[in-house]
């Protein structure tokens, strides 16, 4: 049933605000036994893709819906983090995206936002900063440039791919010999990006924020 699901999603034939055919008539349909489609309607359900009500007519079934932002950002983190992708691979995607998102938010950032970085960059460079929260608020640093980008997609996208690195960054900060230079290059880079986002230089940005995240895992990652 998933699979019938997600082929009339992808073709069109489904979409939000549709409702899927009962139960005993899905199971007749797809020759599966009413079990089986109450298991995937659970599953659709935790995915975000569904939702059920009980009620006659209208006010009743299993109901496509949109899939939360929050929903589709902790799958694509799980799915991350969970695939082992070669760091390598998951380098080469970091720059591409967060390139594209410190562009966009050097155009679209709010007062807001840069208010927010510039608190995270404060806690960063406080000299009694522990190093998970310093790992912490750099995490949060790159989440808030990808929502500050104003393109949900490309939000999304980097978020995931920079939260799932939080604990192989954090494991590299922990046994890194130069905690000190390393914490410094870091702060630096960060401030030069939040000062090219600041004043709008979508190139500036882009071009300090890949030098930073290939430097920076040059730094972490040095025998």
């Amino acid at each position: 049933m998933l699979e019938w699901v997600d082929a009339r999603i992808l073709d069109g034939r489904l979409a939000v605000g549709d409702t899927l055919p009962a139960e005993r008539e899905l199971a007749k349909m797809l020759a599966v036994g009413r079990s089986a489609v109450r298991e995937a309607v659970r599953t659709l359900e935790a995915q975000g893709v569904v939702s059920s009500s009980v009620g006659a007519g209208a006010a009743g079934g299993t109901m496509i819906t949109a899939v939360p932002s929050g929903a589709l950002g902790r799958l694509l983190r799980l799915h991350v983090a969970l695939a082992n992708f070669p760091l390598p691979d998951v380098l080469e995607v970091r720059v591409a995206l967060e390139t594209l998102s410190v562009r966009l938010a050097a155009a679209h950032a709010t007062p807001e936002h840069l208010a927010e970085m510039g608190r995270l960059l404060a806690q960063m460079e406080d000299p009694q900063v522990d190093r998970e929260t310093f790992n912490d608020c750099d995490t949060d640093f790159h989440v808030l440039l990808a929502r500050a980008a104003g393109n949900h997609l490309a939000r999304d996208f980097t978020a995931a791919i920079r939260e799932s690195m939080r604990l192989p960054i954090l494991d590299a900060f922990r046994t890194v010999g130069t905690w000190d230079e390393v914490a410094d290059k870091l702060r630096a880079d960060h401030r030069n990006i939040l000062e090219a986002v600041t004043a709008g230089d979508g190139d500036r940005a882009a071009a300090v924020t890949e030098e930073h995240i290939r430097s920076a895992w040059r730094l972490i990652t040095a025998d």
